[in-house]
């Protein structure tokens, strides 16, 4: 990332994403490589062994959901990592499982797309993940340049338990990169 402020962003809402994973305290992160996300994992993966956590890549995101919710059915405090344009892969499994059997599934998923995007080709899926969430009754929530960075490990929080609440998935959007 060659300016400085986009680098500068970057890392400080990735440190409050981070932050928001350390309020909710999952036992278990299930997530997806991904280069904007590269702070917020380098994290997760490095203080794993300093908790009782477990870390682990998902293959896809629909057999991250699957196993997420897999765990929740056996009392566990999962969560879920990735980016946007995964999401339509998960919907099969969000909506034939989780939404239908009442599971609390809860997803941080990094928005790509908009101002500063460099990959062209995500664009396509991106910009229609609201919609498509929308489309599916799956809840979610926005953090970007509306909800000033401190309150934004509250607002994980605060989704994670409505997942808990609801017995639904929810899934919080937020925009590392820019807008």
């Amino acid at each position: 990332m060659s300016d400085p402020r986009q680098a500068e962003l970057l890392s400080a809402r990735s440190q409050a994403v981070i932050d928001g994973i350390e309020a909710v305290d999952p036992d278990t992160i299930l997530h997806l490589a991904s280069s904007t996300l590269k702070l917020v994992l380098d994290h997760v993966l490095t203080t794993a062994d300093q908790r009782p956590r477990r870390v682990f890549a998902m293959p896809r995101e629909e057999e991250g959901a699957a196993v997420a919710a897999g765990l929740e059915l056996a009392g566990a405090r999962p969560l879920m990592i990735f980016q946007d344009n995964g999401v339509g892969n998960l919907l099969t499994c969000l909506l034939t499982f989780a939404q239908a059997y009442h599971v609390p599934l809860y997803g941080l998923v990094s928005r790509r797309g908009g101002l500063g995007e460099y990959n062209s080709m995500i664009h396509t899926v991106s910009e229609r993940t609201e919609a498509i969430l929308d489309a599916a009754g799956v809840r979610w929530f926005q953090l970007d340049a509306r909800v000033p960075l401190e309150y934004w490990p509250v607002e994980i929080k605060r989704a994670w338990e409505f997942s808990r609440t609801t017995h639904r998935p929810v899934m919080t959007l937020v925009n590392l990169m820019g807008g």
